[in-house]
């Protein structure tokens, strides 16, 4: 049985990828430092969907395939514990400080747990005889770039936030650790993720969550935005195809990067209007000007993906809206 090791476990990728992970037999220990970034009480129903109460960590049936840590990724002591009590075949890295807007109000938190947390996984995959790391990168990487669709092989020297600065130290890491101690390495620039017990701080979320209460929602540029909206289904498919695919020495390191997105840029307004038709309710819509930090485009080149996996992100903005708001109101028991 392989040993995957899920970091960020307790959020919205790690959450998924764990359930799916378990579903193909793996033996999978979790690691969260379930902060409070975001409404804590949906980290811990997630938690209870992977059979954990997190009032009784020191209670886990030993024997059980799933196994929660808490702890931080930036402790040296917490990450060393981890690597050193456990045999890990594969490690999936999806903890990070999360939100590019959050980066301008608390930049520490980024460089804590997106800088020194990474190097901490690093350090333990470089000891730890670890068969494949695969990373959270973003496409927020991209950052300033013009030209349409995104490709890994576009040059991604211009980052507009902190956020995507940390995002891309973390895949130069990754490259030198490959380099020099022959790690095989995958990083993913994740393109706008969503579905089913989805981030608090994402926009269909927001947007549902003030439609429903009669609030008025923020339309940032005024509208005029688009996004590469990627189902939660298609992103943990993805992963667990790619697990198995550890990169082979190349150009001087095991290293690969690949986009994971629809490849199919929707209009936000398009976006607004489709939670609009299954709230049955119309948005009161604020215009506002561009975030700082924020782009007016994504698109995703998925070429080499495809070819690396034989697979393509197929659900569509109305199907993933419409689980999405299933999901919401059973939950919240609109």
């Amino acid at each position: 049985m392989k040993h995957a090791l899920v970091t960020g476990a307790a959020g919205f990728i790690g959450f998924h990828l764990s359930k799916r992970l378990l579903r193909e037999g793996y033996k999978v220990t979790g690691f969260d430092n379930v902060n409070d970034y975001y409404d804590v009480t949906l980290k811990y129903g997630r938690m209870k969907e992977l059979g954990v109460d997190h009032e009784h960590l020191d209670e886990q049936d030993p024997d059980s395939a799933f196994q929660f840590v808490k702890g931080e990724l930036s402790d040296r002591k917490d990450m060393e514990s981890l690597f050193g009590g456990n045999d890990f075949d594969v490690v999936v890295n999806l903890a990070a400080q999360a939100g590019v807007r959050y980066s301008l109000e608390n930049p520490h938190a980024y460089i804590e747990s997106n800088i020194d947390g990474f190097l901490n996984i690093l350090e333990g995959c470089r000891y730890g005889g670890v068969e494949h790391l695969v990373y959270a990168s973003s496409s927020s990487v991209y950052g300033s770039n013009k030209e349409m669709p995104f490709k890994t092989s576009d040059r991604v020297d211009n980052p507009v936030s902190l956020y995507a600065a940390t995002k891309k130290s973390n895949e130069l890491m990754a490259h030198t650790y490959s380099h020099l101690y022959d790690i095989p390495a995958t990083g993913l620039r994740f393109f706008t993720v969503y579905g089913p017990w989805g981030r608090p701080d994402m926009a269909l979320f927001i947007f549902t969550k003030a439609i429903v209460e009669g609030r008025p929602i923020q339309v940032f540029n005024y509208g005029e935005m688009q996004r590469d909206f990627t189902y939660i289904d298609d992103i943990v498919e993805s992963i667990t195809r790619l697990i198995p695919k550890a990169p082979e020495s190349d150009n001087g390191a095991p290293h690969n990067l690949f986009n994971i997105g629809h490849n199919s840029p929707v209009k936000l307004m398009d976006f607004i209007q489709e939670i609009e038709k299954n709230l049955g309710k119309e948005a009161d819509k604020q215009m506002m000007p561009i975030q700082p930090g924020d782009v007016p485009a994504t698109w995703a080149d998925v070429t080499d993906l495809y070819d690396m996996i034989d697979y393509k992100p197929k659900v569509g903005m109305e199907e993933g809206v419409k689980a999405f708001i299933d999901w919401y109101k059973g939950y919240y028991g609109v």
